[in-house]
C-alpha cells in the first residue's frame, strides 16, 4: 500500500466531509413530506414509540395529515382509524430497520424533515467513506480511493436519497459495508494462508482458517440488508459464492494441489455459518419490536391454544411466517401502473427519473412561473461513463481474470439482473431509484478504469500524465454537471426556465 496510513484515512474522511457539507446543510428544505416519506416517517415514528408500525390517523397516504405533521402538529398519530380499531395494527410491505434508523433521528430531532432525514443523510456520508476505503484497498491507492469517494459525493441520485427519507439509502449503505467486509477478509485470509505456507507442510487442501471477524461482520452487514429490504437477498447469494470462490483462487496462489477442493473442506461450513445463519438470525432480530408487542399486524394470526414459553414461540413463529407470506404475494403481485415506473434495462441510461417533489404555484423566484423540485436522478457525466466503465470491466475480466473487475461486475449484476426477472416475469412496478445499491460498484468500475488509464507507478511520465489530465478532465466533468443540477436535485426555488433547462430528456418532466 502506497502512501501513508494517516493520508489513507484523512484524505477519504475529508472527501466524506465534503459530501457531508452538501447533504447536511438545508437537510430540512423542502419542509414538505416528499414522496414515500409519507409512509416511511409515520412508520418510523410509530416503531419508535409502539415498537410497531400502527394504522393511526394519517399513517396512510393522507396530504392533509402530511401537512398537519409539518406545521408540527403530531397528537393524532397515537390515535387509531376508526378510533374502536385499537389497536389498529399496520401492514406493511418491508421489514423494520431501515425504518428503525430513521426513528432515530426523529428520536433525536423530532418529527419534522429534518428528523426524519437526518439518518438517511449520515449513512449516505458514511457510505462515501466506506467506498473511498474499499477503493483504496482494491487499487492500492489513496488518490484512486479519494476519487471514488468524490464521485460518490457528486452523484445525484445518492445525494437526493441521501437527503430523502425512504429505505433504499439504507439497503446500500448495507449492502457496500458488507462488500468492503469481504473485501478486507480476502487479504486477512489471504495474509493466514502465506503465514501458514511459510511455517508449515504442504497439503493437497491446506489449512482451516478458524474464524473470520470480517466475514463476520460482512454477514451482520448482510443480515442488515435484508432486513431493509428483501432485495437484499440476491447480493447476500451473490457475496457468499463470490467469498467462496476467492478462498479457492488463495489456496490455489499459494500453489496447493486441490483448492477447490480445500475450499469446499476448509472454507464451505464457514461461509454457510457466516452468511446463511448469521444474516438469519439477524434479520429475525430486526423484527423484535413485533415479537415483543402485541400490537403487529397478524401478530395473533396463531391463537395459541396451550401456554409456556415454547408454545409462545413457535406460535409466535408462525404468526410471523403468515405475515412474511402475505408480504410475499403482494410483492409478486405489485404491478400497479404509475406515472414514474420505469424498465430495469433503461435505468442506466437516466430515461426516466422520479419526480419527488414538484408542487404547484409557487412563487418568489423573481420569474412569472417558479419551479422547486427534486428530481431523483444521477449524474449523467458519472452514470454514461460508468456504463461505459463497466463495458470495460467485462472486457478486462476476459482478458486477465483480475479479480477486482470481477468483484465489481459481481456487485452490479446482483443488484440489477433480478429485477429484470420481476419486469419480464410479472411486469411489477418499478422505480430508477432501485439502482441506488448499484451505483457504488458502478463507481468503483469508474476507478478501476482510471487506474487503467493512468497506468502503473512505472509506466512513462508522459503516460501517467497524459492519463491524470484525462481522469481529471473526467472529474472536473462530473463536479460541473452535479452543480448545474443541483437546483433540482435540492428543491431550490427557481424559475420554470431553469428548471427547464436542467431537463435532459423530455421524459425527465
Amino acid at each position: 500500500m502506497r502512501g501513508s496510513v494517516l493520508w489513507g484515512w484523512l484524505g477519504p474522511s475529508l472527501v466524506a466531509a465534503f459530501g457531508g457539507i452538501l447533504r447536511l446543510v438545508d437537510l430540512g428544505r423542502p419542509r414538505a413530506v416528499v414522496f414515500d416519506e409519507t409512509y416511511y416517517a409515520k412508520d418510523a415514528w410509530a416503531l419508535i414509540h409502539h415498537g410497531v408500525e400502527r394504522a393511526s390517523l394519517g399513517t396512510v397516504e393522507d396530504p392533509v395529515a402530511d401537512r398537519m405533521i409539518i406545521a408540527g402538529k403530531t397528537d393524532f398519530l397515537v390515535k387509531c382509524t376508526p378510533p374502536e380499531a385499537d389497536p389498529c395494527p399496520l401492514y406493511v410491505a418491508h421489514p423494520p430497520l431501515g425504518k428503525w434508523m430513521i426513528g432515530v433521528g426523529e428520536q433525536i430531532f423530532g418529527m419534522t424533515p429534518f428528523g426524519w432525514r437526518f439518518a438517511g443523510a449520515v449513512v449516505g456520508v458514511l457510505s462515501i467513506l466506506i467506498l473511498a476505503r474499499v477503493a483504496r484497498r482494491m487499487t492500492r491507492s489513496t488518490m484512486l480511493g479519494c476519487l471514488a469517494g468524490l464521485l460518490l459525493a457528486l452523484d445525484g441520485l445518492h445525494f437526493v436519497l441521501s437527503r430523502t427519507a425512504l429505505l433504499d439509502i439504507f439497503l446500500m449503505f448495507w449492502v457496500l459495508a458488507a462488500f468492503a467486509c469481504l473485501v478486507a477478509d480476502r487479504d486477512w485470509a489471504r495474509e493466514r494462508l502465506v503465514t501458514w505456507y511459510e511455517t508449515s507442510p504442504l497439503s493437497d487442501h491446506g489449512p482451516g482458517l478458524g474464524a473470520r471477524p470480517w466475514r463476520i461482520a460482512a454477514g451482520l452487514c448482510l443480515g442488515a440488508a435484508c432486513a431493509v429490504k428483501w432485495s437484499g437477498v440476491f447480493f447476500l447469494i451473490a457475496f457468499a459464492i463470490m467469498s467462496l470462490l476467492w478462498d479457492a483462487g488463495a489456496r490455489r496462489a499459494i500453489g496447493l494441489r486441490r483448492p477447490y477442493a480445500g475450499a469446499l473442506n476448509r472454507d464451505l461450513t464457514g461461509v454457510v455459518l457466516v452468511m446463511g445463519l448469521l444474516p438469519a438470525v439477524t434479520y429475525v432480530v430486526s423484527w423484535a419490536g413485533w415479537f415483543a408487542s402485541p400490537l403487529g399486524w397478524g401478530r395473533n394470526w396463531v391463537q395459541a391454544t396451550s401456554h409456556g414459553p415454547a408454545f409462545f414461540v413457535f406460535d409466535s413463529l408462525r404468526s410471523w411466517l403468515s405475515y412474511h407470506f402475505q408480504v410475499l404475494g403482494f410483492h409478486t403481485g405489485l404491478a400497479t401502473p404509475h406515472n414514474y415506473e420505469s424498465d430495469p434495462w433503461t435505468w442506466p441510461l437516466l430515461l426516466r427519473p422520479v419526480a419527488f417533489h414538484y408542487p404547484p404555484d409557487k412563487t418568489g423566484c423573481g420569474a412569472d412561473s417558479c419551479a422547486e423540485a427534486v428530481l431523483g436522478v444521477g449524474t449523467p457525466v458519472i452514470w454514461y461513463g460508468g456504463l461505459v466503465a463497466l463495458i470495460a470491466m467485462i472486457a478486462w475480466y476476459v482478458a486477465t481474470r483480475d479479480w477486482r473487475a470481477g468483484a465489481v461486475l459481481v456487485g452490479y449484476a446482483a443488484g440489477w439482473l433480478p429485477w429484470f426477472y420481476w419486469a419480464i416475469a410479472d411486469g411489477r412496478t418499478m422505480y430508477l431509484f432501485y439502482m441506488i445499491p448499484m451505483v457504488p460498484f458502478m463507481i468503483l468500475a469508474l476507478t478501476l478504469a482510471a487506474g487503467l488509464i493512468i497506468g502503473k507507478a512505472d509506466a512513462a511520465p508522459n503516460r501517467r500524465a497524459v492519463g491524470a489530465a484525462v481522469v481529471g478532465a473526467f472529474t472536473l466533468l462530473a463536479l460541473i454537471n452535479f452543480g448545474w443540477l443541483y437546483p433540482v436535485l435540492s428543491a431550490e426555488l427557481i424559475s420554470h426556465s431553469q428548471w427547464w433547462a436542467r431537463m435532459l430528456f423530455r421524459s425527465w418532466v
